[in-house]
């Protein structure tokens, strides 16, 4: 599968998770996208983009399981959360409750959302090592109490790479009547997802990540009750439109002037090629080689796992603590002599090195980290063990 890919053959890539990898017949779609847009701009703005974009939210609304009038694209989660966080009409000390495992940007999102609502961000702890799922559960609840109004989750966390039991939090939630938005950045194409299974209000994915889109592709999904309650995070065209499409949701949040949005349309496509490429199979021997290699680095680095070694909690990435005070030199240092692209991932006090296995990656690629924190452990003190 290496040779499907655009990577340089002279890294050792172990940071899918990032920015993912377009294969080839992906990216040569996308250009023939954007060539198209270029040959008649006029034409493919406003005639062709409107049935694209339908085409390429009808396959993507099977492959997540919800309908197709219940999503729009967004470029990034970021993005999406942004436009629910903004539609909110929370009161002066209302919260919202979170764990201290969410991603950097939605933290600095409903803080700056927080300083001007006068809400408040709860942070929930979920203590590592985690022991089972319940114990996820009854940490996260701990948080909530009469105040809380709004759920906010990753069901794939980006620092700690740890699946979390989304299924369970949203039923919950729901019986308790709160808002829940989820964040499964990393879920498409990574772990089965079924939004409508899921149940939750609104959902945010990544395209450009584990279902190998080009940069730039995400969706936000939003349940039927609280469409017309989403305000448009920029305002165009489609406010108040003149000529009104299949509902006020898209035309409020699918068209924003001119863009590029050859990257959403390439969705077919990927779909193709996941499905062509037997892309089922091909995750699932990528987790087996996280869960194989797991507690070898673990006992290499002389810390423990943070989770039980299993697909339960673990899917196409893992992280292992590593005990450094300098993780971005470790990060260069990995990268500039040893060719390896890995992120050194510090939160909630502790440094984690997550590496994450594709179907371009093989055991030989884990095996070049493996030699080369032993070297770094021998010949630094960049780690201590």
């Amino acid at each position: 599968m290496k040779s499907q890919f655009f990577l340089d053959k002279n890294i050792t890539f172990l940071n899918h998770g990032s920015f993912g990898a377009c294969p080839k017949p992906v990216f040569e779609e996308y250009q023939r996208l954007q060539l198209e847009l270029e040959t008649e701009p006029v034409y493919f703005m406003q005639k062709s983009l409107v049935g694209y974009l339908k085409t390429a939210r009808e396959r993507l609304s099977k492959f997540i399981g919800c309908d197709a009038t219940d999503l729009f694209f967004t470029p990034n989660p970021t993005f999406a959360i942004n436009i629910v966080m903004r539609s909110l009409k929370l009161q002066p000390g209302d919260e919202i409750l979170t764990t201290n495992h969410e991603y950097g940007a939605m933290d600095r999102t409903w803080n700056f959302y927080c300083k001007k609502s006068g809400a408040k961000y709860i942070r929930q702890n979920i203590s590592l090592p985690i022991v089972s799922k319940e114990q996820i559960l009854e940490e996260f609840w701990k948080g909530y109490n009469s105040k809380t109004k709004v759920i906010f989750i990753n069901q794939i966390s980006s620092a700690t790479a740890l699946i979390f039991p989304v299924k369970e939090i949203c039923d919950k939630a729901q019986e308790l009547g709160l808002i829940t938005i989820v964040d499964g950045a990393h879920v498409p194409g990574h772990i089965d997802l079924n939004i409508q299974d899921l149940n939750p209000d609104y959902y945010t994915g990544t395209l450009h990540k584990w279902m190998l889109a080009p940069k730039g592709s995400s969706f936000l999904y939003v349940k039927k009750e609280f469409q017309n309650d989403l305000e448009p995070l920029v305002v165009s065209w489609g406010y108040e439109s003149d000529a009104p499409g299949e509902s006020q949701f898209l035309d409020y949040h699918q068209y924003q002037g001119t863009n590029d949005v050859s990257a959403y349309l390439c969705t077919p496509k990927v779909i193709d090629f996941l499905s062509e490429n037997n892309w089922t199979e091909k995750s699932r021997a990528c987790k087996q080689i996280v869960l194989d290699n797991y507690q070898r680095f673990c006992d290499l680095l002389n810390t423990k796992p943070i989770c039980p070694i299993t697909t339960a909690f673990l899917g196409q990435m893992a992280s292992v603590p590593v005990r450094t005070k300098k993780p971005a030199e470790l990060k260069e240092l990995l990268y500039d002599k040893y060719k390896i692209q890995i992120p050194v991932m510090p939160i909630n006090g502790e440094i984690y090195l997550r590496y994450s296995i594709n179907a371009y990656n093989s055991q030989e690629d884990l095996d070049v980290l493996y030699k080369a924190l032993q070297d770094i452990i021998a010949t630094t003190d960049l780690i201590e063990v």
